[in-house]
C-alpha cells in the first residue's frame, strides 16, 4: 500500500512494480489519477503550457499498480490498516502487509492577519488554474477603469516569498502581464507592478550565491520589485501592509513562503522532527519494520552530513520513492538487498521565463539562453510522460501569440490557502454556499465563506514572528527548496466574488415551471 502519487509515491509505485513483476498486489491511494509534474506549474499559470502537460495518468503508466481514489484519513499500525474518504463522500478502509506514506506536503501557513483570507497558495494545479484567470481579469478590468489609482491597484501583483517557486512565479506571471498589458491599453499610463518579497537577505536564499545574483539581475530588469528583508505584515481585501509600514494597493496576494508535511502525519502517532515521521536510513520508521515513509513526509538522515535531515525537495522525494520500492521489495525477498539512503546534489535549475535561466549542472554556474537550455532539457527528462506534448507547446508559445482569456474553472473559495487538500479544488454542499460580495471585487472570498470541514485536521501554524517569517523557522515544517517541484505553496489572493450567496446561488438544478408535453416524454 502506498499513500500518495506524488514525486516519492509515485517512484515507489512505478519502480515497486517493475521490482515485483505481478509477484505482489501493489495498491496506490491518491485523491487524483495523475501526478502532477510541479516544475512547470508557473508555466501553466502563465500560459505557457496547458494544464493537461503536466499532469501524468496513473493508469496509463503504473501498470500492475492498483488506484484507489481517496484520501486517507487515518492509519492504524497495529492493525494493519488504511482508512479513507473517496471523491464522493463514501469511507472506506484498506488492509497492507507493507505500507509506504508518501502524502507529501501542503501550504505552509503563518499567523499574519488577513493572509489566511486574502492569499492563495501555489501547491496544486487548481491554483495554478485559478491564479491564471485572476491575473488576467485584473488586467481586464483594470483597463476598463477611469480611475487610474483603482486601476494601478488591480495590476499590482505581490509574491510572497523568493525561493523556487516563488521566483519562478514572479518571473513566468510578469512576462504575461506585460503581454496582456499591450492588449488591454491601461489609463494613465499605468503598467502592471509586480512585487517579490522575502525576510531573507536574497533570492533563492538555498541556492548557490551565483544563481541568485542571476535570477535577481533578471528580475530587476523587467521592472520587478525586489524586495528582500521585507515581508506582509497583514493583509486585507484593498492590499497588504508590509514590514516596513509600507502600504501596498492590491488585489493579488501569491503566498509562496514554503510547505509544512501533510496533516495525516500527525495521525499516525510516532515520533516526529519538525511535523515529519523520523525515520531511519533505510527509510523505515522505528519498531516497525512494516511501515516505510519518503518524501516531504518523512524525516530521514542526511548521511552526507551528519546530524541533519535531508531537505523537502523534489529531487530528494524522487529518489527516496525507488530507495523505499527497492527495501519494499527486499524485505519481501523479491529484490535486491536493503539499502540506507544516499544523495548527491547534481545542480538545480530556475526557468525564469522565455529564454532566461539560472541553472548548475554538476556545479557548473549557467545563465541566459545557455541555462533556459539545460533548464528545458532537465524538464524533459525527468517528466515520466508528456514530453512530446511539452515540446510542441513551447514551441507554439514562441512561434504564436500566447491566448490571454479566462477559462472560469476555479473559483476564489474553491481554493483557499489553509486546506489538506491543494490538489483538489473545493466545492461547496447545498447548505455551505460561498456568499457574493457587493462593490468591488475582493482579493478573495474566503472570508464570507465557511467551507466544509477538511477531511484532515490541518496542524496549527507555529507561533507568529515579526512581520512574518520564512516557513523554515516555524515548527512542523520547512520551505520547500529550489529544486523541482519541491517547494511550496504559493498564494494569490482571491479575485472574483463568491458564485453563491443568499443573492447568488451556487450552480444547481434548473427546476422547470411550464408544465412538460406529454408528447415530450417519449
Amino acid at each position: 500500500m502506498i499513500i500518495g502519487a506524488g514525486f516519492a509515491g509515485y517512484r515507489a509505485a512505478r519502480t515497486l512494480a517493475r521490482l515485483t513483476r505481478d509477484r505482489a498486489d501493489i495498491t496506490l491511494l491518491n485523491p487524483t489519477d495523475y501526478f502532477l509534474y510541479l516544475p512547470l506549474l508557473p508555466q501553466v499559470a502563465a500560459g505557457v503550457l496547458e494544464a493537461r502537460r503536466v499532469t501524468v495518468s496513473l493508469p496509463g503508466t503504473l501498470r500492475g499498480v492498483r488506484l484507489v481514489l481517496g484520501e486517507a484519513d487515518g492509519v492504524d499500525l497495529d492493525a494493519r490498516t488504511v482508512h479513507y474518504s473517496d471523491p464522493e463522500g463514501g469511507a472506506g478502509s484498506l488492509g497492507y502487509d507493507r505500507l509506504v506514506l508518501a502524502v507529501g506536503s501542503v501550504n505552509k501557513l503563518l499567523p499574519i492577519p488577513g493572509v489566511a483570507e486574502h492569499a492563495h497558495g501555489f501547491r496544486g494545479l487548481p491554483e495554478a488554474l485559478y491564479l491564471r484567470d485572476h491575473v488576467t481579469r485584473q488586467v481586464e478590468l483594470a483597463s476598463a477603469e477611469d480611475d487610474p489609482a483603482r486601476s494601478a491597484a488591480r495590476c499590482t501583483f505581490v509574491v510572497v516569498g523568493a525561493g523556487y517557486t516563488g521566483t519562478e512565479v514572479a518571473a513566468q506571471l510578469q512576462m504575461l502581464t506585460d503581454r496582456l498589458a499591450r492588449r488591454h491599453p491601461l489609463p494613465g499610463g499605468v503598467r502592471p507592478r509586480w512585487l517579490l518579497l522575502d525576510v531573507a537577505p536574497r533570492v533563492l536564499p538555498e541556492l548557490d550565491e551565483r544563481l541568485s545574483r542571476t535570477a535577481d539581475r533578471v528580475l530587476r530588469a523587467r521592472g520587478v520589485d525586489v524586495r528582500m528583508g521585507t515581508s506582509v505584515k497583514e493583509a486585507t481585501r484593498d492590499g497588504v501592509l508590509l514590514t516596513d509600514g509600507e502600504f501596498v494597493a492590491s488585489r493579488t496576494l501569491v503566498w509562496c513562503v514554503g510547505v509544512r508535511p501533510d496533516p495525516l502525519v500527525e495521525t499516525v502517532g510516532q515520533p516526529l522532527e519538525r511535523g515529519r515521521l523520523i525515520v531511519d536510513p533505510y527509510l523505515q520508521l522505528p519498531g516497525r519494520t512494516d511501515v516505510f515513509a519518503c518524501g516531504d513526509a518523512a524525516a530521514v538522515p542526511d548521511l552526507e552530513r551528519p546530524g541533519e535531515f535531508t531537505p523537502m525537495t523534489a529531487q530528494h522525494a524522487w529518489r527516496q520513492g525507488r530507495v523505499a520500492a527497492e527495501n519494499v521489495a527486499g524485505s519481501l525477498g523479491l529484490g535486491r538487498r536493503r539499502r540506507p539512503y544516499r544523495h548527491r546534489d547534481l545542480g538545480f535549475a530556475v526557468d525564469l521565463g522565455g529564454v532566461q535561466a539560472a541553472a548548475n549542472p554538476f556545479g557548473v554556474p549557467l545563465s541566459g539562453p545557455a541555462a533556459g537550455a539545460v533548464t528545458r532539457g532537465y524538464h524533459l527528462a525527468a517528466l515520466p510522460g508528456n514530453r512530446i506534448r511539452v515540446t510542441a507547446d513551447w514551441l507554439l508559445d514562441a512561434l504564436l501569440p500566447r491566448q490571454g482569456v479566462q477559462l472560469g474553472l476555479v473559483r476564489a473559495w474553491s481554493v483557499p490557502l489553509d486546506t489538506a487538500s491543494p490538489e483538489l479544488a473545493r466545492v461547496p454542499d447545498g447548505s455551505q454556499r460561498p456568499s457574493a460580495q457587493a462593490g468591488d471585487e475582493p482579493m478573495t472570498a474566503e472570508s464570507t465563506h465557511k467551507p466544509e470541514p477538511e477531511r484532515r485536521t490541518a496542524a496549527e501554524p507555529g507561533k507568529n514572528q515579526p512581520g512574518g517569517e520564512p516557513a523554515k523557522n516555524q515548527p512542523g515544517g520547512e520551505p520547500a527548496k529550489n529544486q523541482p517541484g519541491g517547494e511550496p505553496a504559493r498564494s494569490r489572493p482571491g479575485g472574483e466574488p463568491s458564485a453563491g450567496g443568499p443573492d447568488h446561488p451556487a450552480p444547481g438544478p434548473v427546476k422547470r415551471t411550464d408544465t412538460p408535453d406529454p408528447a415530450d416524454r417519449d
